[in-house]
């Protein structure tokens, strides 16, 4: 066993108190440093911090980012979401694959550079886009794709290919980014200005239950998507039994086409933490966490000096503006890219150190969550919400919106539009109206709420954005005439068969046949009760799988049957003498053509 490994493993643990709860800021340290958490790695891991081998591996084997066997000093993860997809994605893949020689999933023979590919990293206001270890690259072209690995096999420094810097705090020393912002429209609530403080001395001039209360009138309901009040969660939370009580910021947004968090990160943090805090006091917790996606890695520096300088400013810590016992600060923690940890219980999971395995519930975090103790998970676009209905008061929050959804709604919209970003926009207005701003023409398809939301059709464009109608966590994907929505569910279907956690049968077993079945009517070979039997199937999985992933997984296929059944209609026929050719002889008869140079005597064309 190399002594250099056992040392480095030695202190990696030592710096995190060799506390088996840490166990993903270990391994992503041991990843970084040796390029993979080996065999030999996991046993020196589990024996300082006293737990099963397994449990080491079964974390290991689980995120993405994390691997048991080396890679190439440099790992390029090509993002292959459904956006990219259509700005062109496929030729950079072409384009990487012949430049370094290799497919995806290799490394190149010098071990120097590996090929992967990635769902959503949050850019697709700019796809194109890669990660090159933690460096992003935007608005890829097969030609800037060849030229970035002529550069790296010349230097092996991502951070030397940032060419250009993007806008705001994206050209920060600590960040030096060359992604854009984006930012199309700018509302009262998140773009608007406010000291950091402001908020956090008017609650602290109130009670925790007057906090709440406040919360509660402005009928801020959760921005992630699923829409729970806000300010009932936390009463929950409060209420529960326990003396020790947590505040987790889940900034893991993975849906494909959702990047509006990105720019709070990069530019409204003092924001989100301030929400933290005012939740933190409301609750009597004394710690926060915000959980912050792998592909985001890139802020993390940023991040860290955000919270060193609200430090410095009494507003985390120790007697915070100078309130006798309220004591609050936050960490970090970060991701190794997996989507399902955006699920609130599965994300707690990683929180310790474990698989993202969603838990069981009840019990809901709010009565026990990590540590299982009392928890408000809240996403980073909630906090920002509560720092500015603290400041401004809960009627100026009611005032905007609409009666079920107050408020404003950060959109990120991506697509077959000319001006594709982030909007900040009041609830209540209709999808025509957002067409219209975004610069979308020939529409023929809207996903409301990214792959996990609904599709939606012209007949619905003069539906309103709210929880009560449309609703969304924040991604829209704009999909134009020219598209094959089908297709569209097609990809989506992958991305949730990929990203399961594979727990449960409904999940792990029925998106692989959903997606089975509507491949096979995509390819002519369906028949009428295939629909009935997409329906039926669908409804089962949503029905019985054990998590949110699972329980809105079949919805690609549910909302095109449901609002473009005709285009199922017109590939499907019945079947001919009760036989439906949904077996392909001559494609399964491929390779034993190909080998004996012949053609089957049973079966010739």
């Amino acid at each position: 066993m190399s002594s250099t490994l056992e040392s480095a493993v030695k202190e990696i643990c030592r710096a995190c108190g060799n506390d088996r709860m840490r166990m993903m800021d270990i391994v992503r340290a041991v990843q970084e440093k040796f390029g993979c958490v080996d065999s030999q790695a996991m046993s020196l891991i589990a024996k300082e911090v006293s737990v099963h081998r397994v449990e080491v591996e079964s974390v290991v084997s689980f995120y993405a980012f994390l691997s048991s066997q080396p890679k190439g000093k440099v790992v390029i993860r090509l993002c292959d979401d459904i956006i990219d997809e259509m700005k062109g994605g496929r030729k950079v893949a072409e384009a990487l694959k012949d430049k370094l020689g290799i497919d995806f999933g290799e490394t190149t023979a010098d071990g120097r550079i590996s090929l992967e590919h990635t769902p959503c990293i949050g850019m697709c206001d700019q796809a194109p886009a890669a990660l090159i270890n933690d460096e992003v690259v935007t608005y890829l072209s097969a030609d800037s794709a060849r030229d970035i690995i002529d550069k790296l096999q010349s230097h092996m420094d991502p951070k030397k290919l940032v060419s250009r810097l993007g806008d705001g705090n994206n050209a920060h020393d600590l960040v030096r980014s060359m992604v854009h912002n984006s930012i199309r429209k700018e509302g009262p609530v998140i773009f608007g200005t406010m000291a950091p403080g402001d908020g956090l001395r008017k609650a602290l001039a109130m009670s925790p239950q007057e906090v709440i209360r406040d919360v509660k009138t402005s009928r801020l309901r959760g921005r992630g998507g699923a829409g729970f009040p806000t300010g009932m969660k936390w009463e929950f939370t409060r209420g529960a039994p326990g003396d020790d009580r947590f505040v987790i910021c889940n900034a893991d947004e993975g849906e494909p086409g959702t990047f509006k968090d990105r720019v709070i990160l990069t530019e409204r943090s003092d924001l989100m933490f301030e929400g933290m805090t005012i939740a933190g006091y409301a609750i009597g917790a004394d710690t926060g966490i915000i959980y912050l996606r792998a592909e985001y890695a890139y802020l993390r520096a940023f991040l860290e000096h955000a919270l060193a300088e609200r430090r410095k400013a009494g507003l985390l810590g120790k007697n915070i503006l100078g309130k006798h016992g309220f004591d609050f600060d936050i960490r970090i923690q970060m991701g190794a890219g997996a989507y399902i940890c955006g699920e609130e219980t599965a994300l707690i999971s990683s929180c310790e150190g474990l698989r993202g395995d969603p838990k069981n519930r009840p019990p809901f975090p709010a009565q026990k969550g990590i540590y299982a103790k009392p928890t408000v998970v809240n996403n980073v676009e909630t906090f920002c919400c509560v720092a500015r209905i603290l400041e401004k008061g809960p009627g100026w929050f009611a005032e905007m919106g609409s009666e079920g959804s107050t408020g404003t709604k950060l959109l990120s919209i991506a697509g077959d539009c000319s001006k594709p970003g982030v909007y900040e926009v009041p609830f209540g207005i209709t999808l025509r109206e957002m067409l219209e701003m975004c610069g979308a023409k020939d529409t023929l398809a809207v996903q409301m709420g990214g792959a996990s939301g609904v599709m939606v059709g012209k007949a619905q464009f003069d539906q309103t954005i709210c929880y009560d109608d449309l609703a969304t966590g924040g991604s829209v994907m704009v999909f134009d005439q020219s598209r094959d929505v089908l297709a569209v569910a097609s990809k989506f279907m992958d991305f949730f068969i990929e990203e399961s956690c594979g727990y449960c049968t409904p999940c792990r077993v029925g998106n692989p046949l959903l997606k089975e079945r509507l491949d096979r009517i995509r390819a002519g070979k369906g028949e009428p009760g295939d629909l009935d039997y997409l329906q039926d199937l669908g409804e089962t999985v949503t029905i019985a799988s054990r998590c949110g992933l699972g329980q809105t997984s079949a919805r690609p296929v549910l909302s095109t049957l449901a609002n473009f059944r005709a285009i199922y209609e017109r590939l499907v026929k019945p079947a001919v003498d009760g036989l439906q050719p949904a077996f392909d002889i001559h494609a399964a008869l491929a390779d034993s053509t190909e080998i004996t140079g012949r053609e089957s005597v049973h079966f010739q064309r």
